[in-house]
């Protein structure tokens, strides 16, 4: 049976909360106070956590920022029950880390599937953890629950839509947003004075664009333009770093996904400086294959760019290739069929 403490100084409100999870097949614990809820959540490690924002000696954030830095209570699912449905709240909450809201007066069929809904993943990752090799389980549900803060981030943001060599932003414009690839690939990209273009990487949905720039305080270092029709999400800077500088394992993330492109591209310069042409084209399809492209529908000149060659080169190269039966073309579609020689490809 599921234990789930709930967190309320109005009595009547705690009561019949208690009295519907205890219905619902819960065990309950209660607390009149946001005080009085911490030391219930250090010593009856509950299952999950109903806690109210507006309480008297230490408020629903409160609760929330001591549990979170406890090694005991970090990883318990958290909700708020609140009266108030400003932004800032909503903000405030997630940058703390809360896993959800349930605004008052709320519908029990809602309350009931949303603590059945964070319970349910909560048992999921716990589960996922426990199969991973090396790491514990408190460093997995870390890594989760800040991935999905930042999936949260992007929810109900403005959506626009980009054709096919659409600019998304420019080399040296100045950022004002963090982008969500929601659908569709996006090359990130330099141009030298010539105008001839090196591709970085490509981005795919779930990724994330521009947070270089904006924890730089800078101007955008590179530009990205979609490769095919593509859905962004707009999330504004100021909420960026709200979760960014409020939630460590969020911070952590980005790090790690800054120091993941630093070495990607490090490696890139080190095969356009050493590498042969066929060895650079030949990683470049392994790329993208290995991003999931099982059809490879690229303009030459961008298969090029992201090559660090010339297009004629590498129309040569492929020509080579599909006459050694590495891959196939049709249609100007490249199909990869040896992908172990090509990953092995000499150089």
């Amino acid at each position: 049976m599921k234990k789930i403490l709930i967190i309320e100084d109005n009595t009547e409100v705690r009561e019949n909360l208690s009295e519907i999870l205890s219905l619902s097949g819960y065990h309950t614990v209660t607390a009149e106070n946001g005080k009085a809820g911490v030391e219930k959540a250090l010593s009856d490690h509950p299952d999950l956590v109903l806690c109210d924002v507006m309480m008297p000696e230490l408020d629903g954030f409160g609760v929330l920022h001591i549990l979170s830095k406890q090694a005991a209570t970090a990883d318990i699912p958290f909700i708020f029950l609140t009266a108030k449905a400003e932004k800032d709240d909503f903000r405030k909450g997630m940058s703390l880390g809360a896993d959800d809201y349930i605004v008052k007066p709320f519908d029990d069929t809602i309350l009931l599937q949303t603590i059945e809904t964070r319970l349910r993943k909560n048992d999921r990752l716990r589960q996922a953890s426990n199969k991973q090799n090396g790491g514990g389980l408190e460093h997995f549900i870390n890594e989760a629950k800040a991935l999905e803060a930042i999936q949260r981030l992007s929810e109900n943001r403005e959506i626009r839509h980009y054709r096919k060599k659409d600019p998304i932003f420019q080399e040296g414009e100045v950022p004002r947003w963090l982008f969500y690839v929601e659908k569709g690939n996006i090359k990130i990209y330099k141009t030298n004075d010539d105008g001839r273009e090196l591709i970085l990487r490509i981005a795919g949905p779930g990724e994330f664009l521009g947070y270089l720039a904006l924890l730089r305080d800078d101007r955008y270092p590179e530009s990205a333009a979609s490769l095919e029709d593509t859905t962004i999400r707009l999330i504004p800077k100021d909420d960026f770093f709200t979760l960014v500088y409020g939630h460590r394992d969020v911070n952590a993330r980005f790090i790690k996904l800054l120091a993941g492109h630093v070495a990607e591209q490090e490696q890139q310069l080190i095969d356009l400086a050493y590498n042969s042409v066929r060895k650079r084209v030949a990683t470049a399809i392994i790329h993208l294959f290995d991003q999931g492209f099982r059809e490879i529908n690229l303009l030459r000149e961008d298969l090029a760019a992201l090559a660090g060659t010339a297009k004629e080169t590498v129309i040569r190269t492929l020509t080579d290739f599909k006459n050694e039966g590495l891959i196939d073309i049709r249609e100007g579609f490249i199909s990869v069929i040896k992908a172990d020689r090509l990953r092995d490809m000499p150089n």
